[in-house]
């Protein structure tokens, strides 16, 4: 999946993101503030946890936020409940993705040289007190990948990037409907 990161006219961000099934959905930012837009920061960040079920994993199986809208395309014809089961399955990884990307945003955001690590450890753990799931490493490439990325779109103002075929998230099957053959009696 395509998503290409431009300044809107509002002066903030949109995400247009390109579907492998020819929709075209654009995803506006609410970041004006901020010179790293957030949702860079998700992209960065869920690509480097490898998070199918994070913001982008999520739009690429068919799911739509509520602040979407479609630019082109034809979406399938169950998408709304497609894009509902999708978002339903993927609520706590969605909520993680949102957690961890606002660490690796702020710290990219302000420079701070403090070890990153220990603050998405301490900030996984109130979503979740098992263990950390990600390596040191992991997180270090979430932090250098947005940093580089940054980087590119302070350079240019646009942002080509491309999402993983790999993170697509899984979407759950419909309710209700029975798969395979009846038990005969």
């Amino acid at each position: 999946m395509l998503v290409v990161f431009a300044h809107s006219s509002t002066g903030s961000t949109v995400a247009t993101v390109h579907r492998a099934d020819g929709v075209v959905m654009q995803l506006p930012g609410h970041d004006r503030k901020y010179r790293v837009p957030h949702d860079l920061a998700h992209f960065a960040t869920e690509r480097a946890l490898d998070m199918a079920g994070g913001v982008f994993g999520s739009i690429a199986a068919g799911a739509v936020f509520a602040n979407m809208r479609l630019v082109s395309g034809r979406p399938r014809h169950d998408a709304p409940a497609r894009g509902k089961r999708i978002l339903e399955a993927n609520k706590q990884t969605l909520g993680l993705a949102e957690v961890l990307a606002g660490v690796i945003h702020q710290v990219v955001e302000t420079g701070d040289p403090a070890p990153v690590a220990p603050m998405v450890h301490n900030a996984y753990a109130v979503l979740d007190p098992g263990g950390f799931p990600w390596s040191d490493d992991q997180v270090g490439a979430a932090v250098r990948d947005l940093t580089e990325l940054t980087a590119e779109w302070e350079a240019q103002g646009t942002l080509r990037v491309t999402w993983p075929d790999h993170l697509i998230a899984a979407p759950p099957p419909p309710r209700g409907i029975r798969r395979g053959r009846r038990g005969r009696t």
